[in-house]
């Protein structure tokens, strides 16, 4: 049976740094009794009419008793429309869904977030039973690491201007050898870089950005090219093994 969208209810929509936007939905304003999600899945979130004709994938950051916390970037005409609604105003969501992060994990557990990246990885950090060093890049503005402090060991901040932290790319900081597992969110070439850098050293798991029409599997718009063949990024994924992934420049 094909899964319906809900509607939910917003609580707060806060501009937290340029064009990002911390959103948080009343849960009572979906359903009860229901499943809200795990680390690395999303909802494809609508707040318009028929346009934009696209939902926007959104990845779950935070799950609370009573809410469910959205983190995003203004990237195009449909998350511009989310950032102008208010208290009260309502979503059409869809979720959750995808493949997220396995939760059994234990060790030294490098995160390793880029930019917006680190929207799942709020959530992952709250849930893991694990020691785990939060490895976090920005270009110039810091935001949200607050969020993450409580649940980790040790936090590396870097960004590209050097206003806050190390100055330059969050991998530079890192050492695979320290860790059992990387689990990595972030642009495309962080997370190349990631892989490169932990081959024959650790495993990695990434956390894959794609454009999404359906979020279901149905259209089959978000596919990669993995190691195994054509995988889609909302169904097999957005969570894949870093080596099976094959990154095209």
């Amino acid at each position: 049976m094909k899964q319906p969208y809900v509607k939910g209810i917003i609580h707060s929509n806060n501009q937290i740094s340029t064009n990002i936007y911390e959103l948080k939905i009343e849960i009572k304003g979906i359903a009860s009794n229901v499943y809200y999600g795990e680390p690395g899945q999303f909802y494809m979130i609508r707040g318009w009419g028929l346009d934009p004709f696209l939902s926007r994938p959104i990845s779950i950051c935070d799950v609370s008793s009573d809410m469910i916390t959205f983190l995003y970037e203004i990237r195009g005409k449909g998350t511009y429309i989310i950032s102008k609604l208010k208290k009260g105003d309502t979503l059409e969501l869809l979720g959750p869904l995808g493949n997220g992060f396995n939760m059994n994990l234990e060790g030294n557990i490098a995160i390793i977030s880029g930019g917006i990246g680190i929207a799942p990885m709020i959530y992952l950090t709250k849930k893991l039973d694990a020691n785990i060093d939060f490895y976090c890049g920005f270009r110039n503005e810091v935001y949200y690491v607050e969020k993450i402090k409580n649940h980790v060991n040790n936090v590396f901040i870097s960004t590209e201007d050097g206003s806050i932290g190390h100055k330059g790319f969050v991998t530079e900081l890192f050492i695979p050898e320290r860790y059992d597992l990387v689990l990595t969110c972030g642009p495309i070439p962080m997370m190349r870089r990631v892989v490169e850098i932990c081959k024959e050293k650790v495993s990695v798991y990434i956390s894959m950005e794609s454009r999404m029409a359906c979020g279901v599997g149905a259209c089959l718009g978000c596919t990669i090219e993995t190691i195994s063949g054509m995988k889609r990024v909302c169904k097999e994924g957005p969570v894949f093994l870093g080596e099976e992934v094959v990154f095209h420049d």
